[in-house]
């Protein structure tokens, strides 16, 4: 059973990817930065453990959810998909698009205290809510936010960001879009400090964290639709 690649940056990869650097790891493989040896364009290389891919099941529903998604801006772009063998053992390698940035988490570390200002914040929730709402539109859901899973690629007026890791658990129903919603607003409570800070929130704040309570956030709001036009529609100066 292969539990580790630790590819070294010069390796070589199906004859025509160099590694650049390791990216990070999970319960399904590993995820490098490569750069195509012919064009010198970087991507990002997730190397698939054989016993989390039985019979490359995950790696086609993955591949065939971000193909349906690919109008959707706020996910990576997939772009193809090698096979590669590894101590005599095939190996799927997804390649997809290699996006510069920070994590979420790491971002949120910079700030005093470890949390955004208020006005950070909600223009994050925006950004997500409106990325996220794309992906419900099309019948689909992300299934696995969290501020480990979010590349924040710059900030101007609002945020511009990536997701990263879709989760897929069968059928789309309509309490995995719910999941969706109350992960959004457990990130929002998050970067302004959590529990610790949440007594001292404004208004607004408390309006849409609801105590984190999935049935007043039910009641609150519908869908994703509706989280995105409260931040829109609100008076902020109250």
């Amino acid at each position: 059973m292969i539990e580790t690649f630790d590819f070294q940056p010069g390796c070589m990869i199906a004859g025509k990817y160099e590694i650049v650097s390791f990216l990070g790891w999970g319960w399904e493989g590993e995820v490098y930065k490569i750069r195509e040896k012919e064009t010198r364009i970087e991507r990002a290389a997730k190397f698939f453990f054989p016993q989390r891919n039985k019979k490359n099941r995950t790696v086609a529903t993955y591949a065939r959810k971000l193909h349906k998604l690919r109008s959707c801006p706020i996910l990576i772009q997939y772009h193809t998909v090698e096979t590669v063998t590894f101590r005599k053992e095939p190996v799927t390698v997804f390649i997809s698009e290699y996006v510069e940035g920070i994590l979420l988490r790491d971002y949120v570390r910079r700030f005093p205290g470890r949390r955004l200002p208020l006005f950070q914040a909600v223009h994050l929730l925006h950004s997500l809510a409106d990325g996220i709402e794309a992906i419900h539109h099309l019948g689909e859901y992300h299934g696995d936010l969290h501020s480990e899973n979010i590349i924040v690629q710059r900030l101007g007026l609002t945020f511009e960001l990536k997701l990263l890791d879709l989760f897929h658990r069968g059928r789309t129903t309509g309490e995995h879009r719910f999941d969706d919603l109350c992960s959004l607003i457990r990130i929002f409570y998050d970067v302004l400090g959590g529990q610790k800070w949440y007594a001292k929130q404004p208004r607004a704040v408390r309006e849409i964290c609801c105590g984190l309570k999935r049935s007043l956030i039910r009641k609150k709001f519908r869908n994703v639709s509706g989280l995105r036009l409260f931040l829109e529609n609100r008076d902020w100066s109250v």
